[in-house]
């Protein structure tokens, strides 16, 4: 009997306990003995990756435009006579800094051949005309030399004051004109400008002989090779074509110009002194201009 109630007491127990462990583990009774891992490491799976704020990439900066070599500054020159200049951007096209009399006109001499040739290689390229090996050579010898002969030659050809009316209504010039022959165009510093742009930029010569002609503009040696070039760093003189003028005409006055074209600017000088100062003074002034714009 004894036995049997036992048995009873028992069963009636587990059977107690079977019935609160499910209320038990839902109060939290057992918390203390649960792992402190997630079911997913329990399980073996791994671990979801915690959440993070993603920042968004700032934007690219702004490119910097870099300043072309020559920008505007002021010039000071200490110098009787008459002398003026100008300074084009050619990434913009704009004259962005003169003199005052910057549109005041002087004979160009000899930098006019630098359009004689591009007229002539022009026209003979819209004719369809290879020129003649002697002409090239006489180009050559106009542009690196500075040959007067070839330069009266070319001037022929292109019926002279035909040609100076081309390059004013092609390059927008306003202020030049053409004079009793080639060494007597009259132009200013700002047409200079214009013209140096239009050599550099293609329209000049047109697309077949533009290089060709800026690489004899480069190739400028001897007497003529002076002023805003000698001013540059060696790497930039190399890429930049220049012509210059120079004559002492009967007013016994030096007359010197100098036209540069680099990479992103144009620049002319011009200056008009009497003849016992030599040719020196010239020199150094469109030296001396260049210096002065020159990026610091």
């Amino acid at each position: 009997m004894r036995k049997r109630v036992v048995v009873i007491v028992a069963v009636f127990a587990v059977a107690l306990v079977a019935a609160a462990v499910p209320f038990l583990w839902q109060i939290g009774v057992f918390d203390s003995v649960r792992s402190d891992a997630s079911p997913a490491a329990l399980t073996g799976s791994p671990p979801a990756s915690p959440r993070t704020t993603r920042l968004a990439a700032p934007p690219p900066a702004a490119p910097v435009k870099s300043l072309p070599l020559l920008h505007p500054e002021p010039v000071s020159i200490n110098s009787s006579g008459f002398w003026s200049w100008a300074l084009m951007d050619r990434t913009t096209g704009a004259i962005t800094a003169a003199s005052p009399n910057a549109a005041a006109t002087n004979v160009t001499a000899s930098m006019i051949k630098a359009w004689l040739a591009a007229d002539f290689l022009r026209r003979s390229a819209e004719k369809g005309v290879t020129p003649k090996s002697s002409d090239m050579h006489e180009l050559t010898i106009m542009i690196r030399d500075s040959d007067n002969n070839a330069a009266s030659y070319f001037a022929r050809l292109n019926g002279y004051t035909g040609s100076i009316s081309r390059l004013k209504s092609m390059c927008g010039l306003t202020d030049s004109k053409a004079g009793v022959d080639w060494a007597h165009t009259l132009v200013s510093a700002r047409d200079t400008v214009r013209m140096g742009a239009c050599i550099g930029d293609g329209r000049a010569a047109g697309p077949k002989w533009t290089a060709w002609l800026l690489n004899e503009m480069r190739s400028v040696r001897g007497v003529g090779r002076f002023g805003i070039i000698s001013a540059l760093p060696a790497d930039v003189a190399s890429q930049t074509a220049i012509k210059n003028g120079w004559v002492v005409k009967n007013d016994d006055k030096w007359h010197i110009n100098c036209m540069a074209i680099g990479p992103d600017w144009v620049l002319s000088v011009m200056t008009v002194y009497p003849s016992v100062k030599g040719m020196g003074q010239g020199i150094g002034i469109c030296k001396s201009v260049a210096q002065q714009l020159m990026a610091r």
